[in-house]
């Protein structure tokens, strides 16, 4: 006989492009001998069902946290990061440069894994009527979790496109010219039901990739406060704080009801033994070793994406020779031979001004996070001697001999210094004659312009006698991002350096819960305790106290400090109306002078997207675009 069949075990796809907004699994018309249907599968058994509902896990997998198309989708383009030496992803880091042209295509990898996710979330929802639970409770816990991933796919796609097509269903027929739902209607009839459901039937207990209880309670949250963005009545901002308070009692009484934990300490948060049961993660994400659906070869390679080229300077090398003998059972073990390989030159996330400031504190004293969240100090990876050609390049002094000062294997070879360190005046005075590298802040940003310096005057040795200024040689050396470092990488083929990064990455933290009951508070109560909550986490990193009142800016440069690169700042902006031409300008000009306000607040939908809408899209894609 003939029937629909959908393929979804096999190939967890989404009818791709325009197609894949009006319909959320792939229908086929095809005979099918064996009779399978997902109703037979889900009715036969509880573990039948539990096939159906892994389905929910394939988008995340794909293309979503912890992957670097998402990483600079989430990050990149706002006030927190800027992208001077390597250009790949100018799109999503400048919204196209000079030339304006923003590449159509540059969410192209996100958006089809995404409604591949939600197709897959409302099939398990759908099938979980026919499995045979023993009761509505263990029902509701089990499909509790594609609520939550489908409210996790389209807070994802809402926010970055706009309005989008809103499918709740499996879809039946394929609808070629889909319609747009607006974001407040989604946050209303999809992403907050379906969190609260999850908030209240997800299970306590500590999981991985698998969502808790607290990990819902904590979207929920977002979710509420997000709202604010499309709301001018900030309706949901006193939930958002109800939700925030409410987990906050839970951390500060020990977690007894959630599970929610914060670390005493700052240095434990991303201490690579506490990754994989980080206890501060209020969701964490390990990727599947070996499988073949999720090219276990490009796996939460976020280390790389934060990481400056220090192989610039010659007393560090790239050396892809280690393989073999330090790789044993597929592990790396060789920590200080890792950093060569794990942290691959040619990063893509070079800190901003604005970020950095924010860690000098108001007694001019440096914020104790920083040392602790970026990598400032490289050590050699080969014996060197300085050069005449080197000595002119990086300006150095008659105390640093050609021929004869070397930097040995091993001895400290780079070092960024900063405003607020105590040595720091002591080492900007003598920078120029140290035996190793010594950039400057102030020779890399220009605290007036708030830009990174894109040229050096020389002091010392200038190219002749009318050239003193020059490209800047110390800006592709910068404090690189330390929270997704790793020494645990799978190698899976030596010869095609196909290799897997086996920690966890966490999509939200405690401390986020903190910050979110802070910027809810202004919005509630003009912020007569938001203080409060943002010294409660400045507290726990050892950070001195902030008086005053807050505002959303307060809050802004708390998040900034505590949460940078983890997932949430085009977000931040975007909620608090920050996401514009003024705002970005002012705190981030290599990034500001090329936003539009009319355009950048989403991103373009793909080429590739539009071209199966019937009549090519054009009414589908965003304005501007």
């Amino acid at each position: 006989m003939k029937m629909k069949f959908i393929n979804k075990l096999i190939l967890p796809a989404l009818a791709v492009s325009g197609v894949s907004a009006g319909i959320v699994s792939c229908s086929l018309e095809e005979y099918n001998p064996s009779g399978f249907t997902f109703e037979t599968l889900a009715s036969s058994s509880v573990e039948g069902y539990m096939g159906i509902l892994n389905n929910v896990y394939f988008g995340m997998e794909r293309r979503m946290y912890g992957h670097s198309d998402m990483t600079i989708l989430l990050e990149a383009g706002t006030d927190l990061w800027t992208s001077k030496k390597n250009t790949d992803n100018n799109s999503a880091f400048k919204y196209g440069g000079i030339s304006g042209a923003m590449n159509l295509n540059v969410a192209k990898d996100v958006i089809n894994p995404m409604y591949d996710g939600i197709g897959s979330c409302n099939m398990a929802i759908k099938m979980a009527e026919l499995a045979p639970f023993g009761s509505v409770e263990e029902k509701n816990a089990a499909v509790a979790e594609a609520y939550f991933m489908r409210a996790v796919y389209y807070y994802n796609l809402v926010e970055q496109f706009g309005g989008i097509t809103m499918v709740t269903k499996p879809a039946e027929s394929v609808d070629l010219h889909p319609e747009k739902t607006d974001p407040l209607t989604i946050y209303r009839e999809v992403i907050i039901p379906d969190l609260e459901f999850a908030a209240q039937w997800l299970p306590v207990e500590e999981r991985t990739t698998r969502p808790s209880k607290k990990s819902a309670l904590g979207f929920l949250a977002r979710a509420y406060l997000q709202t604010v963005e499309y709301d001018a009545t900030k309706a949901y901002a006193s939930k958002a704080l109800d939700v925030a308070k409410d987990m906050i009692a839970d951390c500060e009484a020990g977690g007894t009801r959630y599970g929610v934990m914060m670390y005493p300490t700052y240095d434990e948060v991303f201490a690579e033994e506490n990754n994989f049961e980080n206890t501060e993660a209020l969701w964490k994400h390990r990727f599947v070793d070996g499988g073949n659906s999720n090219n276990g070869w490009v796996l939460n390679m976020n280390d790389e994406l934060f990481y400056c080229k220090t192989t610039d300077f010659p007393a560090r090398k790239f050396d892809n020779k280690v393989y073999k003998s330090d790789y044993a059972g597929g592990k790396y073990e060789g920590k200080s031979d890792y950093e060569i390989w794990g942290h691959r030159a040619d990063g893509q996330f070079m800190p901003s001004q604005y970020l950095l400031s924010r860690y000098i504190q108001e007694d001019g004293t440096i914020d104790p996070r920083f040392a602790k969240t970026f990598q400032t100090e490289w050590n050699a990876n080969k014996t060197w001697t300085w050069d005449e050609s080197r000595l002119k390049t990086y300006d150095r002094t008659d105390a640093v001999e050609a021929t004869v000062t070397k930097v040995n294997m091993n001895d400290l070879a780079i070092r960024f210094i900063m405003p607020g360190e105590a040595d720091y005046a002591a080492l900007s005075a003598s920078k120029l004659s140290q035996p190793y590298l010594v950039v400057d802040y102030a020779d890399v940003y220009d605290d007036q312009t708030r830009k990174v310096k894109m040229t050096y005057k020389r002091v010392n040795r200038p190219m002749d006698e009318d050239v003193t200024e020059v490209v800047n040689p110390f800006f592709g050396i910068y404090p690189s991002l330390m929270k997704h470092n790793s020494s645990n990488y799978k190698i899976y083929d030596l010869k095609k350096k196909r290799l897997g990064n086996l920690n966890g990455t966490f999509m939200m933290r405690t401390p986020e819960v903190y910050l979110i009951a802070a910027e809810a508070d202004i919005y509630v109560n003009g912020g007569t305790n938001a203080m409060g909550y943002i010294n409660k986490v400045r507290a726990r990193a050892g950070a001195n106290p902030l008086s005053g009142t807050a505002t959303i800016q307060t809050v802004l440069d708390e998040r900034a400090r505590e949460l940078c690169g983890e997932y949430v700042r085009f977000y931040d902006l975007k909620r608090t109306g920050k996401l514009s031409e003024t705002y970005l300008k002012e705190m981030n000009p290599d990034v500001g002078d090329y936003f539009r306000d009319q355009v950048h607040k989403v991103r373009p939908f793909p080429e590739s997207f539009l071209g199966t809408i019937q009549g090519g899209g054009a009414y589908y894609q965003n304005p501007g675009y």
